[in-house]
Parts: C-alpha cells; structure tokens; sequence
C-alpha cells in the first residue's frame, strides 16, 4: 500500500443524485474519504451497525442531522455519528465536501 495519497492520480467515483466520493486511504480500521455534493445532494438519512463515523466539513456547507438534531456546518465544523445513530446531510452549497472518517473501513466502498 503507499503510504502517501495524491488527489490527482484518483479520480473520483460517480455515485449518483449529485454524490461522488474518493477513498483517500484505509487500513482494517480506519478509513478517510473525500464526498462531494452538487447544491441541494441529500446523504439520506441512515445509521451503521458497526461504524462510528465523522464527517468534516472541508469546503461548502451543510444541514447535518444526528439523532434528530440538525445544524448548519460550514468549513472546519464537523458531526459525530457513532454506531446506531441516524445522521444525513443536506449540501447548501455546490461542490460541497464533507471528509468522512469511518473505524473500522467500510469494506463495502472496496468492493
């Protein structure tokens, strides 16, 4: 594995309805990835049996939900889901990007 990631030698991964996201690197229990949202992109609504996740807002804003909590995030700001929580976000901005950070990796993104 390189140890190193270069943003520029990944393309990023069409996901659909606005979405599209770049694994940035991972090990059995940790993962960090790049999700970019057109305006108005939904991450719906969701939870996890076995991931803790953070999202980190890099560029853009978003309405986050987490527990039936909602806020506004803008750059440097960041939520907090961990296993079992319903969390989502909508984009207010084009080409927002959210830096999620998942333990353990998603081995479903691997596939």
């Amino acid at each position: 594995m390189n140890p190193f990631f270069n943003a520029d030698e990944h393309p990023w991964e069409e996901l659909g309805d606005g979405l599209k996201r770049k694994i940035i690197g991972y090990t059995d229990d940790l993962m960090v990835v790049h999700v970019q949202f057109d305006k108005g992109a939904i991450g719906h609504p969701h939870s996890h049996e076995i991931h803790d996740q953070i999202g980190y807002v890099v560029q853009g804003s978003f309405e986050a939900e987490v527990d039936g909590q909602k806020k506004i995030l803008k750059p440097g700001d960041a939520y907090i889901a961990l296993k079992h929580f319903v969390h989502g976000a909508v984009a207010l901005e084009q080409d927002s990007i959210l830096l999620d950070v998942f333990n353990p990796a998603r081995e479903d993104f691997l596939k």
